[in-house]
């Protein structure tokens, strides 16, 4: 699939969309309910938020094991892997997770480095969910600090059709080019039962094991005695095991639901570096190594009551206590006799919390008015080791507690047209006060036009290592500042959508067309402050900023649909924190495209996941042959995904098989020159990126018993 394929498309959505259409208003057609920044529930079109919505259909055509799998085919979204820890993170409209928050359920999810961000993708299971959301732009008011990006909310299934509800199904995966029933690929089983015990009641529980066998590549595994870096694997082998249930109450104007969530990780990392440990007198080896383990642990209790008071105003409040923690076991490896000595087990990252956030809406509605007023509470104890790898360290210690209150009101000037302006008020133990501001508007023109324009802002706090780093010995001198800012972002958005319907409605085209333009201000940058001896330490005083364009487009005919997008985007960084830096504008390019089509003859449907990320751009710090500073432009190549699913149903529906390939076009390594050493050393400006562990195919069997 080539670029230019888009081109043509986009070409034929122009040349069909200047044809006669139908009003699309006319029609009845089903609607995407969303609930993310909204008063109640509420379709798409209805929203002053612009909400994308990956549905469950889009998440079981893609296999997908974890949220990783699924954004990674979201423009605008970049997944960045991290095997040598196991870890995935992402980055939207170029900023890192620390700038967008995960929601459960409207609820911030804590993991053991913070409370809705720096997020990794791979521990968050997607067996019970009902859809995704996503709102991009500063999301300050309605979610707090750090929503300067955007924000992703993970609806969960609450309810079902049926009495009973049980749907086991074991998945089994290549890792690149290996496989093997125990040590090498992955393999997944999990089991889930929900139950209607009357018209009001309704429970479930989920079980997922998934192993992740890890991929050698390159690498030997863990009993290899040579010390020339063969040792391990590439990417590392970890195993999860997910438990959740949900109660569910539903009367007459009152809901309620409690959720609970164990999820439990163990990766395996093996050190490539090899002792032999020679006994001259006796020409033997005994070779060892130093190797990890890491546990983590999460515990999640979420309590939500919501309702009707005074006829017209809703309420919800919803009440959270939830942890996270990582453990590390340490100790000498014999390779030989494969035998693990002097063992210690240290806890150096954990988070745990209490939160809480409440609404009540609509409490003076009018006609042609509605309101919200809410709180936020949160009260987070959490701790890192002071100095990176070092687990022996005295862990930093800290409490945050935030009390906040925000409100918003909508008002409808007219049936085309209607607004929302809100503020939040951000108290802390640590920060001085803070504000957020949102407004947003919506105008819907005649023949099913809509223009929607936010604008918002959102603080990001500051995180333990520009807090609390401690890094002092005669080589380094790295610290952390207590007296560091929060930065401040704003946004701003514009989308404009059309809906078209051909062939007596047989046909329907979906189009959005999006400018965006972001800000960071006071941003946290680790700063030279002293020259001899060298010194370093985190200041307020970079800025990022980000715009750029999208078109996306989706067509749907009877039993076909295909769409596409493409995201052309600058980025500039005011690097005051080194000097001589440059602060042009560099632009990258993103497409995507995906197409399914069903046969009903033979209960099946065939899907196709596209995405091409173009070069990335960056200045970074080097040496020239003189030995001085110098900044060159620096770029990670281009590389495309590709994943294909084909799905079918026997036994009347109840048994599904979905055989596929993910990362078709074979992606492992890409290169880069984007290499960051944070300031502390020069830069090699030659790298590589490993983004992917190749080619890989998926055979899963989901059995559904319901009566």
């Amino acid at each position: 699939m080539k670029p230019y394929f888009f081109l043509f498309y986009f070409l034929s959505v122009i040349i069909v969309s200047a044809q006669q259409t139908k009003d699309s208003l006319s029609i009845n057609k089903l609607e995407e309910v969303v609930v993310t920044g909204q008063y109640d529930k509420q379709s798409v079109d209805k929203s002053v938020f612009e909400v994308k919505v990956i549905t469950r259909k889009t998440i079981d055509q893609l296999a997908a094991n974890n949220l990783s799998d699924v954004l990674n085919q979201s423009l605008n979204i970049n997944i960045i892997p991290n095997p040598s820890t196991g870890k995935s993170g992402v980055e939207l409209f170029g900023l890192d997770s620390q700038y967008f928050k995960i929601l459960l359920d409207g609820i911030p999810l804590i993991n053991d480095e913070g409370l809705g961000n720096n997020t990794d993708l791979t521990q968050i299971n997607l067996d019970d969910i009902e859809q995704v959301e996503i709102v991009e732009g500063a999301m300050g008011v309605q979610y707090g600090s750090n929503a300067v990006s955007g924000i992703i909310n993970i609806i969960t299934k609450k309810e079902s059709d049926y009495k009973w509800q049980i749907t086991p199904y074991i998945q089994e995966e290549t890792i690149g080019n290996e496989y093997g029933l125990f040590d090498k690929g992955r393999h997944i089983q999990s089991m889930r039962i929900g139950h209607n015990f009357s018209d009001k009641f309704y429970a479930n529980a989920t079980y997922t094991r998934n192993d992740f066998a890890g991929l050698f590549g390159e690498r030997e595994g863990r009993n290899y005695q040579l010390n020339d870096g063969k040792r391990g694997y590439q990417w590392l082998p970890k195993l999860q095991n997910n438990a959740k249930t949900l109660f569910r109450y539903h009367n007459d104007g009152f809901t309620a639901f409690y959720r609970f969530e164990y999820f439990d990780e163990h990766t395996k990392k093996y050190n490539p570096e090899v002792r032999t440990n020679l006994n001259s007198s006796t020409q033997t080896t005994n070779p060892t190594a130093s190797d990890e383990e890491f546990f983590s642990e999460r515990f999640y209790h979420h309590l939500s009551l919501s309702g009707r008071v005074f006829k017209n105003a809703n309420y919800q409040a919803s009440f959270s206590y939830q942890q996270q923690k990582r453990n590390v076991e340490t100790y000498i490896y014999q390779i030989k006799t494969r035998e693990e000595l002097n063992k210690q087990n240290f806890e150096y990252e954990s988070r745990q919390g209490l939160y809480s956030r409440g609404t009540l809406n609509n409490l003076f509605k009018k006609d042609r008015f509605s309101s919200q007023l809410g709180y936020e509470l949160s009260n987070i104890n959490g701790y890192s080791s002071s100095l990176a790898g070092d687990y022996n360290s005295d862990n930093i210690e800290r409490r945050l507690e935030s009390y906040e209150l925000f409100t918003s009101a909508e008002f409808e000037i007219s049936k085309k047209f209607s607004f929302r302006p809100g503020y939040r008020i951000m108290f802390s133990s640590k920060f001085e006060p803070q504000g957020s501001y949102t407004l947003s508007s919506v105008y819907r023109f005649g023949n099913g036009y809509s223009l929607r324009a936010n604008l918002g802002s959102a603080p990001r706090n500051p995180n333990y290592d520009e807090l609390y780093t401690y890094f002092v010995d005669v080589n380094h001198d790295v610290q952390g500042n207590p007296d560091v800012n929060p930065e401040r972002g704003n946004s701003a958005f514009l989308h404009l959508k059309k809906t078209f319907w051909f062939d007596d409605y047989n046909l329907k085209m979906n189009n959005k067309f999006s400018g965006w333009f972001l800000s960071v201000d006071d941003r946290i940058e680790l700063s030279i402050v002293n020259q001899s001896p060298l010194a370093y330490k985190y200041l307020n005083i970079d800025s990022f900023k980000n715009w750029g364009l999208s078109y996306t487009s989706n067509i749907s005919m009877k039993n076909f649909s295909l769409g596409a997008g493409i995201s052309f985007s600058g980025e500039r960084k005011e690097l005051l924190s080194q000097t001589d830096y440059n602060d042009d504008y560099l632009y990258g390019l993103q497409l995507n495209g995906n197409l399914s089509y069903s046969i009903p003859k033979w209960n099946s449907i065939f899907s196709v996941f596209f995405k091409h990320n173009g070069p990335e751009y960056q200045f970074i710090q080097s040496q020239n042959e003189d030995g001085d500073v110098v900044f060159i432009k620096g770029k990670r190549g281009a590389y495309s995904w590709m994943d294909a699913t084909l799905k079918k149903t026997f036994l009347e529906r109840s048994l599904e098989v979905s055989l596929g390939a993910r990362n078709i076009l074979d992606v492992t390594n890409v290169t880069n020159t984007n290499a960051s050493g944070d300031g502390v050393h020069s830069i090699s400006p030659d790298n590589s990126v490993l983004l992917g562990y190749g080619r890989s195919y998926f055979l899963k069997l989901l059995y559904n018993l319901n009566f």
